[in-house]
């Protein structure tokens, strides 16, 4: 892995990191779309290269870099906690998108990722998606749900996630740090 990081680009980017959080389950929920072959499958022992496949193929554009460059070993431990529920949208019989969700502590259950690929963007299925994810995330039985976005996120992000009823509780400022071609290709590789 320390190969991997000395593969970066060094090329930092400022974000502001948004914190939402919604204290009670939406009354109504997003109707699945008509016209498409869909399909949400809940993940049970999920390869790494598959995670990692589609963390990359939703992430990239808007610079997903942390779950890379974890080790194999930390990976593995994070998609086999009981803690952790992940789901992949199926469109048309191909992988879509995935949300990830994760039972904290104090009974907050954080939608940790969430996003559809290229080809899934602008198909009318966001908001869908992310009720989806949202009713996942409540059937939990927390006491909230929470999820964070940045700058760096699709620029329709923030505005959707309060349409669905989060609510941003605090910002801070950070830098993300650009991961290069070929570092990102070696994480994909192994």
């Amino acid at each position: 892995m320390n190969a991997v990081l000395k593969q970066r680009s060094g090329r930092t980017l400022p974000a502001t990191v948004t914190h939402l959080e919604m204290a009670v389950p939406p009354r109504t929920y997003p109707t699945i779309p008509s016209g498409r072959q869909l399909a949400l499958l809940r993940c049970h022992d999920m390869p790494l290269h598959f995670y990692r496949y589609l963390y990359d193929r939703v992430g990239r554009d808007w610079h997903w870099t942390a779950a890379l460059n974890l080790s194999d070993a930390a990976l593995v431990e994070r998609l086999q906690s009981t803690q952790t529920d992940i789901h992949v949208l199926h469109m048309e019989g191909c992988p879509a998108g995935f949300f990830e969700l994760r039972l904290l502590p104090r009974d907050e259950c954080r939608l940790v990722h969430f996003g559809l690929m290229a080809h899934a963007v602008g198909t009318g299925l966001g908001r869908w998606f992310l009720g989806s994810a949202i009713r996942t995330a409540w059937s939990h039985g927390p006491r909230l749900v929470s999820v964070e976005t940045c700058t760096l996120d699709h620029p329709a992000a923030l505005g959707l996630y309060q349409k669905m009823g989060f609510s941003p509780v605090w910002r801070r400022e950070e830098t993300v740090t650009v991961l290069s071609p070929e570092a990102r290709a070696a994480v994909l590789l192994r």
